[in-house]
């Protein structure tokens, strides 16, 4: 396999890994209910605690969302690589 391809599925299977870790899952849960309950709870004229909550939110949702499109991309080459075989 080409050294890239090594590196994607290195990547995906700690993705695996950390999305799979209880304590990682607690962390990002309690953090981002925290951020949404701060976003839905601010008044009409907090429109900077607002948008900072959003973005943090935004952030948040973000980093899980990049560590399961590491394990499909992982998943997708090993796919393709037991299809070549």
């Amino acid at each position: 396999m080409d050294p890239k391809k090594d590196e994607l599925i290195e990547l995906g299977n700690n993705s695996e890994v950390l999305l799979s870790n209880p304590t990682f899952i607690l962390t990002t849960n309690q953090l981002i209910e925290a951020t949404f309950s701060n976003f839905v709870n601010t008044k009409a004229d907090e429109t900077q605690k607002r948008e900072s909550s959003y973005y943090h939110h935004r952030a948040l949702m973000d980093i899980v969302a990049t560590l399961q499109q590491r394990v499909a991309v992982r998943d997708q080459m090993l796919n393709e690589t037991e299809t070549e075989e």
